[in-house]
């Protein structure tokens, strides 16, 4: 294969508190799934399309279904590297059009689409050249910014990130 399997990529995220204490918490796409609601609540036209909130964004899980019911988060990174065929080949195939794979986050507003999922990108778009770490990155692809759509990046996990958001938050309760 080429780069670091799907498995250890997972556990170095752990180690590094870039994911939940249970990574599948992380890879069943939840969280991606309460921020495009949040997002997609900002639009006019999407306000009353997600009528139970972030359930109703269609999700695609990346937890394979074997693993979904297992509740610790040692016994999860444990036996995710069983699964790192199933990925390596989504990586390849992605490999011979020319694309990466991304976890994204996809609100279509005009055909009211709105999705967390795993994505193929072109080798040079932001999402595959621009990201570090556990930066989120947003693109706005609208009537102004359709070739070259506006990006909008930083850091999405972490102790810090994580603190600064809680500050953030009881900042506002004053």
């Amino acid at each position: 294969g080429q780069g670091p399997s799907f498995s250890s990529i997972v556990a170095q995220a752990r180690e590094k508190g870039y994911t939940e204490p249970h990574p599948g918490d992380d890879l069943n796409g939840a969280d991606v799934a309460r921020k495009l609601t949040i997002l997609s609540r900002l639009v006019p036209q999407l306000r009353s399309h997600l009528s139970e909130g972030y359930k109703s964004v269609s999700i695609t899980s990346l937890v394979p279904s074997e693993l979904a019911s297992i509740t610790s988060g040692d016994e999860f990174v444990s036996k995710l590297p069983e699964f790192d065929s199933t990925f390596e080949k989504l990586r390849e195939d992605a490999k011979k059009e020319g694309k990466v794979l991304r976890y994204a986050g996809v609100i279509d507003v005009q055909n009211k689409v709105v999705k967390a999922a795993l994505e193929k990108y072109p080798t040079d778009h932001a999402f595959a050249t621009s990201l570090q770490g556990s930066d989120n990155i947003i693109a706005f692809h609208t009537r102004r910014y359709g070739s070259r759509p506006l990006i909008v990046q930083g850091a999405g996990a972490g102790a810090a990130v994580t603190a600064m958001g809680v500050m953030s938050d009881l900042l506002k309760l004053l």
